[in-house]
């Protein structure tokens, strides 16, 4: 049983990360802030912040280091589907976990349908509080949140010590401008599709205080920005066969 509730106190890291490195001419120094990639990553911020819904696609990739320091990788497709301001879907299929997480302005649930596990707990009214109250009490963090937050433009800048745009750059033949920034804690870069819609193709972060520097990417594939949601998509019903069990709390999680 406790594994299981381990296994539930987690649905993504909090790290976000990258692809394979090449040289590249840098059109900035490590120390400076172009004011050009900080206005695409506002003007990106801001046109996902005012979608009152979207749906999206993405594959995720997260790194994991041994103890010897090698590094491996572990994959993840994920489907996620946000109105706002109170409720979020998210539904993980890959390698480590089958994972649906679920809030509908009242209640956080998180299903585990091949264990036949699932856990829900009262959640704050709104989808950043909600966040907030997930990754700070439970340890959990859905998937890409940093994007969802409507001040995610804030979250992302806060402590930034470098940031330049590096150039255009294609993910899925979508045409894209690539962004890199730096903060004490990370380096990132974003992928800013271009046109009238500038959407996040691709997330990446990468540790800089963890050993090994592990990264963790996000590719998103697919977006829909008017889509047809209708409210049971972000209902929780467990299964007849399903047993509940408790969120292991984030102090907690750290002990095992």
């Amino acid at each position: 049983m406790g594994t299981k509730r381990v296994l539930l106190g987690w649905l993504l890291p909090a790290l976000l990360a990258s692809d394979a490195a090449v040289l590249l001419p840098m059109t900035a120094q490590a120390s400076e802030i172009e004011p050009e990639a900080v206005q695409a990553l506002r003007l990106a911020t801001d046109y996902l912040a005012g979608l009152k819904q979207f749906r999206a696609e993405m594959d995720t990739v997260i790194e994991f280091v041994l103890p010897d320091g090698q590094k491996l990788q572990s994959g993840h497709r994920v489907s996620v589907a946000v109105q706002r301001p109170n409720k979020l879907r998210a539904e993980r299929v890959g390698d480590i976990v089958d994972q649906v997480f679920t809030f509908d302005g009242t209640s956080l649930s998180i299903d585990l349908p091949k264990e036949k596990y699932y856990a829900t707990v009262a959640a704050p009214p709104t989808l950043e509080e909600m966040l907030d109250f997930a990754r700070e009490k439970l340890d959990v963090i859905a998937p890409a949140s940093d994007l969802i937050y409507k001040n995610a433009f804030e979250r992302l800048t806060e402590g930034l010590t470098s940031a330049f745009v590096v150039g255009p750059a294609s993910v899925a033949g979508v045409a894209c401008d690539q962004l890199a920034f730096r903060n004490a804690e990370v380096d990132w870069q974003i992928w800013i599709e271009r046109g009238k819609k500038p959407l996040v193709r691709k997330f990446v972060v990468t540790s800089k205080k963890m050993p090994q520097s592990p990264q963790f990417m996000v590719v998103i594939s697919k977006w829909d920005t008017a889509p047809k949601l209708a409210d049971a998509a972000f209902s929780f019903v467990p299964a007849k066969n399903a047993l509940k069990i408790d969120f292991l709390p984030a102090a907690a999680a750290g002990k095992n």
